[in-house]
């Protein structure tokens, strides 16, 4: 699936979205290891990721190639400030239908519209690739996350009080929405 859109946010910030490609590895690779260190509402640590630069291409390549899944880079003024995606739930018959949805930005560019901006294109794109409903988590105590998501039409459909177990604030509630494309 390709995809690549200017965007310029309520707030004025022009964004490039685009595919991430292989050659983009590395810098994904920079962004994932600092986005995931400056917050602690993403699923992972920094130390827990296995891939190297070249790992992270490959991964980045299969993704450009895919039809349905896709990995989409947030560029302003040059610099990779965030990075989505959308994969499928799962390839059987009775999966199929679904598509997973996450998003990540660079803290000193919250609140520009970006992650709205990769929220929309992935929505757009899991239409485009035929998927019936687009599902995420995300934790409770997140609010100017979960209003962008109740925003765009997720609704909530259950909540786990123990989704996330964090290295400093302990057991965190993760609120599971689902979209229907």
């Amino acid at each position: 699936m390709k995809y690549h859109q200017k965007v310029i946010t309520r707030s004025g910030t022009e964004i490039q979205i685009r595919n991430a490609e292989a050659s983009d590895g590395a810098a994904v690779l920079e962004n994932f290891n600092q986005t995931h260190a400056e917050t602690d509402y993403l699923l992972t640590y920094p130390d827990e990721n296995r891939f190297d630069a070249e790992q992270e291409s490959r991964f980045l390549a299969r993704k450009a190639e895919s039809p349905q899944e896709i990995e989409l880079l947030a560029v302003v003024n040059g610099r990779l400030v965030g990075t989505a995606g959308i994969d499928a739930v799962g390839t059987k018959y009775k999966l199929a239908h679904r598509a997973e949805f996450g998003v990540s930005v660079l803290k000193e560019y919250w609140g520009l519209g970006i992650g709205r901006a990769l929220m929309e294109a992935c929505i757009q794109c899991a239409r485009d690739a035929g998927f019936v409903q687009l599902e995420l988590s995300v934790v409770a105590d997140n609010a100017r996350a979960v209003a962008m998501y109740r925003r765009a039409g997720f609704a909530e459909y259950g909540r786990n009080p123990k989704g996330f177990r964090s290295r400093t604030a302990g057991f965190q509630e993760v609120v599971f929405m689902r979209l229907e494309l």
